[in-house]
């Protein structure tokens, strides 16, 4: 169930981060609402997350693939591409995810 939660919240906090842009400096009612409900979601699941996985490994992963994914609605929403360096530098976060994931000894395997 803590990863369904750390899922949930990874998806709460794009959406939120991705509407920060839209709420226009917290001008626009909407998109305010959804940052504060969005944020507000994420950290109350990653708190019933840090019940099961250590708080290390449960922020590389939320940090980590919310990179990406922002990174993705950026792309979408606001046509913002980022450059080769961006990408390996993406790429270069996911990879110390998976590395923690599959070689730490703070993580059941």
């Amino acid at each position: 169930m803590a990863y369904t939660y750390l899922g949930l919240a990874i998806i709460a906090e794009v959406v939120a981060t991705s509407a920060l842009k839209a709420s226009e400096q917290f001008t626009k009612l909407i998109p305010s609402l959804v940052v504060i409900i969005g944020y507000g979601s994420a950290f109350y699941l990653l708190t019933l997350v840090l019940r099961t996985i250590p708080i290390g490994v449960t922020y590389a992963v939320w940090s980590g693939l919310g990179i990406v994914l922002v990174t993705i609605a950026g792309i979408i929403l606001y046509r913002q591409i980022p450059d080769l360096p961006a990408i390996i530098g993406m790429v270069l976060i996911v990879a110390g995810v998976v590395v923690i994931h599959a070689f730490s000894n703070m993580m059941p395997h």
